[in-house]
């Protein structure tokens, strides 16, 4: 026997009967959550991998004369007597620059050169992990790199990181890969023999290092204020951190005003989707008032129906944008190690206007239609 629907005027009931007319509008708040959600994700990445790219520099601090040879020694002495914690190591280095890629373009990447025991040191502060391969020996034309660097730019065991035909990466030898380290740093280190043999000019410049993290970023904050005014630049996480948000402070305004534009543009369709859509059920609300419905009953059902619409289409679009998201970080993004944060809470914040706007816009057109709305004129077929 056919069970009977207790209750014909719940919510989900109408909207589960006439699924060809309610699923259009829903499927266009998901569309309109999937583009605000992968744009703002997309755009959000660009920083994020300014910051998992040069990360390394959480872990030290790094300092430099400012092309004064002799500023050196008096850096180092200054941070090892007045340091305000325990300094695990400084090392002192030499460095140049190789490219790295990023979905807008190619940025600059430091390559060190470190002396005997610091190559160790330095890679077990990263992070360490598997070795594939071997160390550098001191004073040849040897480099050793982690993965996610190999992988961006497509290296492996014997690959030319640097060379006198590289204009960009510049050596006057060849400088090949001879081992890659599985850490989720990224980072190049060569030996301090071959630049001091190869390169110019002679400067050293310095890393400090703190026992653990915390100490770490006092020890980034007092720098900071230390060497104000003294020929030295200083090279902290805080500052990367810092200038990654500034740098597109611009394009997040620009952005606003695309998110702004698109939600209006989506309200105003959906405002004349629901005109259509209650136009279409006119006969259904008037037989229901002439049967003894209230007018506040049957407008409380047309309110939680477009509730359940517009909540169910923002639920199915954030589902349906993760998992594109997800989609491309495996396809597009992880092969070239590129950074994206496939559960964004910023970018789903942003999607979060759009079923609002147009329930309120939804609400309003439903009260304004019901105030002119004549039942019996519909019993007796008339136009409302």
């Amino acid at each position: 026997m056919k069970r009977i629907n207790s209750n014909p005027l719940k919510a989900s009931t109408y909207l589960l009967r006439n699924a060809g007319k309610t699923l259009p509008l829903t499927g266009v708040i998901v569309l309109a959550v999937l583009l605000i959600a992968g744009i703002v994700s997309m755009i959000n990445s660009i920083p994020l991998s300014i910051k998992v790219i040069y990360s390394y520099s959480r872990h030290y601090l790094g300092l430099t004369p400012r092309g004064d040879a002799e500023m050196t020694a008096e850096l180092e002495k200054v941070v090892t007597d007045e340091s305000p914690v325990p300094v695990d190591r400084v090392m002192r280095l030499r460095g140049t620059y190789i490219e790295v890629k990023s979905i807008v373009g190619n940025w600059p990447f430091v390559v060190v050169f470190l002396k005997p025991g610091d190559v160790e040191y330095y890679i077990e502060r990263m992070g360490g992990g598997p070795l594939q391969g071997r160390l550098p020996e001191q004073g040849k034309p040897e480099i050793i790199i982690s993965e996610p660097l190999a992988r961006n730019l497509g290296y492996k065991l014997g690959s030319v990181v640097l060379g006198p035909d590289n204009t960009d990466a510049y050596s006057p030898q060849e400088v090949k890969v001879v081992g890659i380290v599985d850490c989720p740093e990224w980072f190049a280190v060569s030996t301090f023999d071959y630049h001091m043999m190869n390169h110019f000019p002679p400067i050293d410049s310095i890393l400090v290092f703190a026992g653990n993290a915390k100490d770490q970023k006092e020890l980034d904050g007092w720098a900071e204020e230390r060497f104000k005014g003294m020929r030295a630049q200083i090279f902290t996480y805080r500052q990367l951190e810092e200038q990654a948000d500034t740098m597109f402070s611009i394009l997040y305004k620009i952005l606003n005003v695309v998110i702004g534009t698109l939600v209006v543009v989506i309200t105003m369709m959906m405002g004349m989707l629901i005109n259509i859509y209650l136009s279409q059920r006119i006969q259904e609300f008037g037989l229901l008032q002439a049967l003894g419905y209230t007018r506040a009953t049957i407008l409380k059902r047309v309110l939680s129906e477009t509730a359940l619409v517009v909540i169910g289409g923002w639920v199915l679009g954030v589902s349906v944008a993760y998992g594109l998201l997800n989609l491309v970080k495996v396809t597009l993004m992880d092969p070239r190690a590129f950074a994206l944060n496939t559960f964004d809470k910023t970018a789903f914040l942003y999607t979060i206007p759009v079923p609002i706007t147009i329930f309120i816009v939804a609400g309003l057109t439903v009260i304004a239609r019901f105030k002119k709305f004549d039942p019996v004129g519909v019993v007796e077929r008339r136009l409302v």
